[in-house]
């Protein structure tokens, strides 16, 4: 799959809301910094679930850039805890990253994640290493570093390197 078009994103945010929804209690127990309070999956459910809600109303024509804008948007106005205002941030910079982009490509996908990464160490004022800044930061590292040395063109392929990146600096 060389692109990734709005109605594939869609579908993407609104299982992604759903596996979320489904495994918070494992994330909730992850969560020790700064206090270990067991709500981290929580809030990032309830957070996400406010970002696919709005998807969802979205046509399936709807180009990626529109569908992340929304997402985004969503998930400001739904932000709870500091874990959901990360999130809403890392997809306010895929979003920006997205801006009038009709589909997305390997290259373009990439570029999102780094901005994301970016955008949401940006947002915290002291950012501390080990938490999902870090996960997401290793992530979009290892996803921009595979697509610009090898010549990838499957979103699929780089979905699935991102994700065991994920896992590994998890």
């Amino acid at each position: 799959m060389k692109e990734i078009n709005g109605k594939m994103f869609k579908q993407m945010v609104l299982s992604g809301a759903i596996v979320l929804h489904n495994n918070h209690p494992e994330v909730d127990a992850l969560n020790v910094f700064p206090v270990p309070d067991g709500d981290t999956g929580t809030n990032m459910s309830l957070t996400f679930n406010s970002g696919a809600e709005q998807v969802e109303k979205l046509a399936d024509d709807t180009p990626i850039g529109d569908i992340a804008k929304t997402l985004s948007k969503g998930l400001l106005m739904g932000a709870r805890g500091n874990s959901g205002v990360i999130l809403s941030q890392i997809f306010r910079g895929v979003a920006k990253s997205l801006k009038g982009k009709e589909t997305a490509n390997v290259a373009e996908l990439s570029d999102a994640f780094s901005s994301g990464a970016k955008v949401a160490y940006k947002a915290v004022m002291r950012p501390v290493e080990g938490t999902i800044l870090t996960v997401v930061r290793e992530a979009a590292d290892y996803t921009y570093a595979y697509t610009t040395t090898e010549e990838v063109t499957d979103c699929i392929e780089v979905m699935k390197k991102m994700v065991d990146e994920a896992n590994a600096s998890l």
